[in-house]
């Protein structure tokens, strides 16, 4: 099988996985090998490979990762590329890009983002995706006053897309216990696919 292999050591999110896009829409290697240096890079570009119908085994390399991928026909039961969903409800995305509401008072604003979070479930079933960037990857960590209410809304059927490498940036990526860690290529699909985006900064 012809394995090709590509270096992102070194690139900051999304480029492990852009690079990593462009490079199998250009290539025709059966197999590929991606080599970055973090574990976000190494989950993101993970699912990137498994949804775009790659078999994916991961080791490591002294402090590096190897991400290898191996393409697999349809027919095998591959995963298929993010698409537009069939025919249904509204979908509604929801952007977090902060831990708290307003300015003024950093308390009332925590206060008020714990009722914002709280009340979203109303807004369901047209709330589709809820997407936490920035210190709003802050409500997904142990600890945080709206977990239960994150987890009860993943339950429910909305998924939680957490940015990875905020998640890096404010060293809680394995304080994370409830949503998927993602990165901006998958947030800016999701964003394509959404009928409504709604912005919280």
């Amino acid at each position: 099988m012809n394995e090709r292999r590509l270096d992102c050591r070194g690139l900051a999110c999304p480029q492990p996985v852009l690079k990593t896009k462009d490079f199998i829409d250009t290539d025709e290697a059966g197999q590929v090998t991606v080599m970055v240096d973090n574990e976000a890079a190494r989950d993101n570009v993970r699912r990137f490979l498994e949804r775009a119908g790659y078999r994916v085994m991961i080791w490591q390399e002294g402090q590096d990762f190897a991400v290898s991928g191996f393409r697999m026909a349809v027919a095998e039961g591959a995963a298929q590329p993010l698409e537009k969903e069939g025919v249904q409800e509204k979908k509604i995305l929801v952007v977090v890009g902060t831990d708290r509401l307003g300015r003024g008072d950093d308390e009332l604003g925590r206060k008020l983002m714990v009722n914002f979070i709280s009340t979203l479930k109303e807004m369901y079933p047209e709330l589709w995706r809820l997407v936490l960037l920035n210190a709003g990857v802050k409500l997904a960590v142990g600890g945080s006053q709206v977990l239960a209410e994150l987890q009860e809304l993943e339950v429910s059927g909305v998924q939680v897309l957490v940015c990875g490498t905020c998640l890096n940036h404010f060293q809680l990526l394995e304080e994370k216990e409830v949503g998927e860690t993602t990165n901006m290529l998958d947030i800016v699909n999701h964003m394509q696919m959404a009928d409504q985006v709604i912005t919280l900064t």
